[in-house]
């Protein structure tokens, strides 16, 4: 391919098959066949679904494709059904026989199936109208998808489906119409920042290494995911791919690079099989290699798999694995952009970074920054998970609030527990206190109040989670997968989780609360990198906003939420009990006494805390204190 004119005669050839227009006879049918949909039982769904609209033969009107992630994890497997004319259907918790179901009666009959649909689940009540649409529910609504927009859409594995999408036409704008210099300057006023958690400029750092003159350069996408609960770059990896490439070969040709890496974990086979794909799809059409539309720039892209090392999130670490080395960090200066990949100067940024460049160079640096906030320009992507009626993928504005999040996004708190907490930017993040649900979300409130955006992940806790329980969790984490370079990191982690477990055991003291946070100031001031500089942040967090619960942990030797073993108690109340053994029979260490009928008591020295009477109790006779 050498012509704008033979990527529009591909679009105009595949893009009704997408978008269907008015008057158009044929139907969609797409399938979530990310790894979230897969591990549901979706693949089955997909495979009925195909045999089932050949057997019908219906193979000349409905076309079943698969695309990426849709976004709402806890409905999977999830298939839509789009129709000229006709609403949008979003069928749930699918499974093969009811696949067959939807043919016979939706795809034949015309009649959509209610109770399978989104808004049957979903819905305030049973007199509540339902909707079919995933688009109309509260999910969706303030959703904008930027980075997201053709995640569920299009077929990742189809370079014509993401070129009926525009894809490719923001490389050949570039290429045809643009300056190096125009590029990064577009990439600049759109206020873009670093998506993986520094919120860095993107365009300052494309023109950084632009500035530097070398033999080789080099473009690195960091697409090792490690903070736990995160899936936001694997999903746009799955659901795709292709924008990736694209970006990549755009930020090649905006900063002189002509050679690129994607640096995926392994333990995401989905993306790296897609990202192979897409990869060779573009070199057969000519859009990535030799002479791209005919301009004389070449572009190539790599594929390097990480083995799921956390600290290989950090640039200098990533470029270390890449050329083969154990991934540790480097001291910077020199920065990448002088000195990275091979030596040689390098621009990193991130999936969700790279997600967002075709779009800004299509629609404009203006559009962009007409969204977010003054200084946190765009959209965000964030995996909602945790205590949350609606887990899922999401993408919003920056400056949406927290509140607006976790109560309309999210469907608020189930079982009718208190917001308590948002755990924002994993392990290297801090912890959101419900008294500030009105904080907007961009990088300059987060930093304000002590935590950071990180690369997404958005952690819902209810009033039942203890936070030192919590700050001790992530800081196992971040011991686990410190490289040992540097000894604020390797030592001084290793020293706070120690506190953090005498406390949790209830064997702290008001002076190991202030030593904790004294050596937290420490580590977060003097590590090398940026995993030893944020390791203590859900730390100092937590002991910013919930102090009072360290302290009921040293001076009380109580846990507020019921959560650390060590400082609960199990008793039975000798008024409810009604002695039918239940407890006793199902006490792994024969902790329960009594006889029938009369009420039964615990000997708390042999007591091993496990909860099981508790939950066997049906007179709510025992309580945990």
């Amino acid at each position: 391919m050498n012509s704008l004119a033979q990527l529009k005669e591909i679009k105009d050839r595949t893009v009704d098959k997408i978008v269907l227009p008015e008057g158009s006879d044929n139907i969609r049918v797409v399938v979530g066949l990310a790894t979230c949909g897969i591990a549901a039982g979706a693949r089955p769904v997909f495979d009925a679904l195909v045999q089932g609209v050949s057997n019908a033969g219906l193979d000349e009107k409905v076309t079943v494709a698969q695309t990426g992630c849709i976004g709402v994890c806890q409905y999977e497997p999830v298939v839509e059904v789009l129709q000229a004319g006709k609403e949008r259907v979003t069928y749930v918790k699918m499974t093969a026989e009811k696949a067959a179901e939807v043919i016979e009666k939706h795809l034949k009959g015309g009649k959509v199936i209610e109770e399978y649909t989104i808004g049957y689940y979903t819905r305030a009540d049973e007199n509540a109208e339902i909707k079919y649409s995933l688009m109309d529910t509260p999910f969706c609504k303030t959703q904008k998808r930027v980075a997201l927009r053709n995640c569920g859409v299009i077929d990742p594995e189809s370079i014509d489906d993401y070129i009926a999408m525009d894809g490719y036409a923001a490389i050949g704008k570039v290429l045809t119409q643009m300056k190096p210099e125009d590029v990064i300057q577009c990439v600049k006023d759109s206020g873009l920042r670093g998506r993986g958690g520094g919120g860095f400029s993107t365009g300052l750092k494309w023109s950084f290494t632009a500035a530097n003159k070398a033999d080789q350069k080099y473009v690195v996408c960091n697409a090792d995911e490690g903070d736990p609960g995160a899936f936001m770059d694997r999903s746009v990896l799955e659901g795709d791919p292709h924008a990736i490439v694209e970006a990549m070969t755009i930020c090649g040709y905006a900063t002189g690079a002509t050679e690129g890496y994607i640096y995926v974990r392994a333990e995401y086979p989905i993306a790296v099989k897609r990202l192979g794909i897409a990869i060779e799809q573009a070199k057969e059409y000519g859009l990535l290699g030799k002479n791209i539309f005919g301009s004389g720039f070449d572009f190539d892209l790599h594929i390097r798999l990480g083995a799921g090392a956390f600290v290989c999130g950090e640039e200098t670490a990533l470029m270390t694995s890449i050329e083969g080395n154990r991934g540790e960090p480097r001291p910077r200066p020199p920065y990448p952009a002088v000195k990275g990949l091979f030596g040689k100067p390098t621009t990193e940024n991130n999936v969700e970074t790279f997600a967002n460049i075709p779009q800004i160079i299509l629609n404009g640096a203006d559009w962009f920054a007409s969204m977010g906030t003054e200084k946190s320009k765009g959209t965000k992507v964030f995996a909602l998970g945790g205590k949350i009626n609606n887990t899922g993928l999401v993408e919003i504005p920056m400056g949406t609030t927290l509140g607006e999040i976790i109560n309309e996004i999210g469907g608020g708190i189930p079982n009718g527990k208190k917001f308590k907490a948002a755990q924002t930017g994993g392990p290297s993040g801090g912890c959101i206190p419900a008294s500030l649900s009105d904080t907007e979300i961009d990088y300059d409130n987060l930093t304000a109040i002590g935590c950071m955006m990180g690369s997404g992940g958005l952690i819902v806790m209810d009033e039942d989670t203890c936070m030192v329980d919590i700050a001790k969790f992530f800081l196992n984490f971040t011991v686990d997968e410190s490289c040992g370079k540097c000894s604020p990191c390797r030592i001084g982690t290793m020293r706070m989780k120690e506190i953090l477990e005498k406390i949790t055991d209830g064997k702290g003291t008001l002076e190991d609360i202030d030593k904790l946070e004294e050596l937290a100031s420490h580590v977060k001031a003097n590590s090398l990198c940026g995993l030893g500089q944020t390791a203590p942040n859900p730390v100092l967090a937590t002991l910013r906003f919930f102090r009072d619960e360290y302290i009921a942990h040293v001076v009380d030797k109580k846990c507020p939420a019921g959560v650390c073993k060590a400082l609960l108690n199990y008793s039975i109340d000798p008024e409810k009990c009604k002695g039918c053994t239940l407890c006793a029979r199902n006490c792994p260490v024969g902790a329960i006494s009594g006889t029938v009928k009369e009420p039964h008591t615990i000997d708390r020295s042999i007591c091993i805390k496990c909860g099981v009477c508790m939950q066997n109790c049906k007179f709510d006779a025992i309580t945990r204190a």
